[in-house]
């Protein structure tokens, strides 16, 4: 049995490029980037070198008395942590404070809507904006719920569940005017569809690494010149004092030469995850017309495919599927623990019945038109023996689903 890997929204496997580098740098530039001496100084030009290579691509002006700044993290979710409590807390008197509004979409990450009960907890006032049957946000609703003690609001760019885009250049546009930071988890849009930051117009964009086939470990959080941030760690100079710690150039430059890589052929990829998403999803409703695809006409991001397999329980599939060498995912990884059912789809106001039925499948760069036909043909066959009462099978010296 060939497995396929269709859950490219979780995590991607490492580039070549990015792997190639990485030893490099590890074998031959892995001092300290703060360090002084030869070995440090070689290891902060591979750092340096490499922000200025993601900041290029991105779209961050870097010229001014107040360029916009890549402060390198962890991942995706300290990055937005960083945003949330940085960002909002920044003009405080104590990171320990919070005077003021904070709006946040009811459909982020729940690196985000986790973060409700502590911005809550330190004094904000925390609103959940709601989001159409589409799971898009009306940017009038939010325009006219704005106030002068607003702190932030916090708008994904494209959804880690249904791959539904956000109107951000309309909201950034609003935001600006009304004197009022704007937020943008772009975890699962970086590297996928083509970006600008200065012309997308947020105040700070969160990215991370492991979503665009670099390396697992570090991500990166985009800030605008002149918006203050206030760090969430102490006990180091490093990036200006906002994110301290030591830096690892190789992650760093495996980011960079992923995120390269994307970059040289982004047009081709984007195309490439558009149509094998687009056959993927014409297998499966043209085999089964009851599958609801969420969030079917509206612009989504490439590689995101959300159904609804009417009938059979999602967990029951997705352990069959499994099994059957197709893997997927029931939502965000972040909650895949969580037995509660996607917390995006009921902000879209699903029925019942579609919410105890979805998974989530995402293609990526190594993804094959091949696979997709045969991922296709084993879900299909998965769902018409749950919905049947019978049992999936998969015949591994034949390589298809049994009868």
């Amino acid at each position: 049995m060939q497995p396929i890997y269709l859950d490219y929204n979780a995590t991607t496997p490492l580039a070549p490029e990015a792997a190639e580098v990485m030893a490099r740098v590890d074998r031959e530039s892995w001092g300290n980037a703060a360090s002084q001496h030869a070995f440090g100084r070689r290891a902060r030009r591979i750092v340096e070198d490499a922000r200025d290579q993601i900041a290029d691509i991105l779209g961050l002006r870097q010229a001014g008395r107040e360029p916009d700044r890549l402060i390198f993290t962890g991942g995706g979710t300290e990055a937005n942590n960083l945003a949330l409590l940085g960002l909002g807390c920044a003009e405080q008197a104590s990171a320990a404070e919070f005077a003021g509004r904070v709006f946040v979409s009811a459909v982020e990450h729940p690196s985000v809507l986790g973060l409700v009960p502590k911005l809550r907890q330190l004094g904000a006032e925390v609103v959940v904006v709601p989001v159409d049957a589409g799971g898009r946000v009306d940017v009038d609703h939010v325009a006219e719920r704005l106030t002068p003690d607003t702190r932030l609001v916090s708008v994904m760019l494209g959804n880690n569940e249904t791959g539904v885009l956000q109107p951000i250049a309309e909201l950034a546009e609003l935001c600006r005017a009304r004197n009022v930071l704007l937020h943008t988890d772009a975890v699962q849009a970086v590297g996928k569809i083509e970006l600008n930051f200065a012309a997308l117009g947020p105040a700070a964009l969160s990215l991370a690494a492991h979503k665009f086939h670099g390396p697992l470990g570090v991500g990166g959080l985009v800030v605008r010149g002149g918006v203050p941030l206030r760090p969430l760690l102490a006990g180091g100079f490093q990036q200006a004092g906002l994110r301290p710690g030591t830096e690892p150039p190789a992650l760093i430059a495996g980011m960079a030469a992923a995120l390269a890589a994307w970059h040289r052929e982004r047009a081709a990829r984007e195309r490439k995850l558009r149509e094998l998403r687009d056959d993927l999803e014409r297998r499966l409703t043209a085999g089964a017309p009851e599958i609801v695809v969420h969030a079917r006409d509206l612009p989504r991001l490439p590689q995101t495919l959300n159904a609804a397999f009417l009938g059979v329980d999602r967990q029951a599939m997705f352990v069959a599927l499994d099994q059957a060498g197709v893997a997927c995912s029931t939502g965000s990884a972040c909650a895949s623990g969580s037995s509660e059912t996607s917390s995006t789809l009921r902000a879209m106001g699903r029925p019942a019945e579609q919410l105890e039925s979805s998974l989530r499948f995402s293609v990526g760069a190594f993804t094959t038109t091949a696979e997709v036909a045969a991922a296709a043909e084993r879900i299909l066959h998965v769902f018409n023996e749950l919905r049947g009462g019978g049992k999936a099978r998969f015949s591994a010296s034949s390589g298809r689903v049994a009868p």
